[in-house]
């Protein structure tokens, strides 16, 4: 047996290549659309991992998901959390629980969908303004 990817259902397929490709920084694989099905298919990896893939599926008439779909959370290993966190805040993304100890970080994509930041290697250094943020919402 072989992992090959994380399915997610999107309601907003633009905004959410935004999240996972422009913010969170995952490489775009491929993309397709399935007239037949009326849905498109998006793959992504992190850069150079491309046998871990989240698979976007975005059903053409479909407009929202409810929470009961979701399935607990994606996580990926980054090498510097405090520079993966802000740069998905000058992204406009929501860091609902800060990386305070250096290691682990929540934040979540446009369809509610939990995603884990750890530190690769040993945690950071306690820094600000992590340090200081309080946790905000679910993860």
């Amino acid at each position: 047996m072989k992992y090959l990817h994380t399915m997610v259902r999107v309601a907003d397929l633009d905004a959410s290549l935004r999240f996972y490709r422009d913010a969170l920084g995952l490489q775009l694989l491929r993309q397709f659309d399935v007239p037949s099905g009326r849905f498109t298919l998006a793959f992504l990896a992190a850069p150079g991992d491309s046998q871990a893939q989240i698979e976007l599926t975005h059903n053409w008439d479909e407009s929202s998901y409810t929470q009961g779909r979701n399935f607990g959370h994606v996580a990926y290993a980054v090498d510097d959390i405090y520079a993966t966190c802000q740069r998905l805040q000058d992204h406009g993304v929501q860091i609902v629980r800060p990386p305070r100890d250096g290691y682990m970080a929540f934040v979540r994509s446009p369809d509610h969908i939990s995603i884990e930041l750890l530190q690769s290697g040993a945690p950071l250094p306690p820094a600000e303004p992590w340090v200081s943020m309080p946790n905000i919402g679910q993860w």
